[in-house]
This record gives C-alpha cells, sequence and structure tokens, in this order.
C-alpha cells in the first residue's frame, strides 16, 4: 500500500480523531524498525526497536470492520516478533472498546493510563490507555481463545 492509501484508509477509520498524512506514514515506513502489514482495506504499522515492539497504528476500512481483519492483522504482527521482542505495547483511546476488545482478546493488558492524550477534532481529548503483552522468547504468549 501507497503512504496515500494508508492515509485515506486510517482518515477512514479514525474519523473523529485527526487522521495521519501521507507524508507522515512515508517517513514511518522509511525507517527500518517500522514494520506494515496489509491486507485488503487494512493494515497495522508497527515498530520494533530494542526489545519492544509497538503497535503504532491499526486501521481497517469502515466497511470490513467486524469481519476478523483486525484480529488477523494483530495475529501476523505477533507471530513476525519471533525471536525480536520480549515485549509488545501498544495505545488505545478508552472509548475505543471495540479495539480495546480485540486487544484483550490476543493477550494484551491495561497497564498504564495517559490524561487527554488523545486530542478529539469536536469534543474533549480522551484519556490513552496503554496496554502490553509480554513474549516469551520472543514468541507471542498463547491467548486463551
Amino acid at each position: 500500500m501507497t503512504p496515500d492509501q494508508l492515509a485515506r484508509i486510517h482518515a477512514a477509520a479514525f474519523r473523529h480523531d485527526r487522521g495521519w498524512s501521507a507524508q507522515e506514514f512515508a517517513e514511518l515506513l522509511a525507517s527500518p524498525f517500522s514494520h506494515l502489514f496489509t491486507q485488503d482495506a487494512a493494515f497495522a504499522l508497527t515498530r520494533t526497536i530494542a526489545g519492544e515492539a509497538e503497535l503504532l497504528t491499526i486501521a481497517v476500512d469502515p466497511d470490513f470492520q467486524g469481519q476478523g481483519t483486525g484480529r488477523s492483522l494483530m495475529d501476523l504482527w505477533l507471530r513476525s516478533l519471533d525471536g525480536t521482542a520480549e515485549t509488545a505495547f501498544l495505545e488505545v483511546a478508552v472509548d475505543n472498546a471495540p479495539a480495546i476488545h480485540l486487544y484483550t482478546r490476543v493477550g494484551f493488558s491495561v497497564t498504564a493510563r495517559r490524561a487527554g492524550y488523545y486530542l478529539r477534532k469536536d469534543s474533549a481529548a480522551v484519556d490513552a490507555v496503554i496496554m502490553t503483552k509480554g513474549l516469551t522468547l520472543g514468541h507471542p504468549r498463547v491467548s486463551p481463545d
């Protein structure tokens, strides 16, 4: 996917937030530490540095949400960490219940909170929760389902 395609999907998926620009995606993709996982109308952008893997963003076009695409992208990312990271982490808005449910299902748990982290276009800022998942020798721990 091109940076323009990523920006379009991101804007559609995060219509209440500021979507990331094609330039921001291009800059992130230029880093040797960044990794892009794609499926039809969806992607996950991650970064792995010094034993820590971070989900920078995951976006699924609204027309494709609720079909397991996000779960599939999370599984692809976590499987790719074989021997490269001891911890995976992400930040998510506290009011994004579907995302929190997905992350919990793949074994992440809330470890911290950032007040007013996400700025919204037409409403007050929203807190973020930081979720982490320990990895065993670089392998994702098996989730319960």
